[in-house]
């Protein structure tokens, strides 16, 4: 399976939107600091997520997540 994931920061509260198949180990590499995008913006929280079952689908997700439509859907769902 493959996840998009989508964190906020309790330092900042901006969004990091991403993509996984192993969603417990991306989680404690983001809150370890090892991912380069959110190491200063730690700690970070789980706040939505999406399952999918081939890595094309989650990756296209994920684009939509990222453009204007995808942040217009998730500031509707509060998130």
């Amino acid at each position: 399976m493959f996840y998009d994931y989508v964190l906020c920061s309790k330092k900042d509260h901006k969004r990091y939107i991403g993509l996984t198949n192993n969603l417990e180990k991306r989680l404690a590499q983001h809150n370890a600091g090892l991912v380069k995008p959110t190491k200063f913006r730690r700690p970070l929280e789980l706040i939505y997520l999406e399952e999918f079952e081939s890595r094309s689908s989650a990756a296209m997700r994920e684009k939509f997540f990222k453009s204007g439509f995808g942040r217009d859907f998730l500031n509707s769902k509060g998130i």
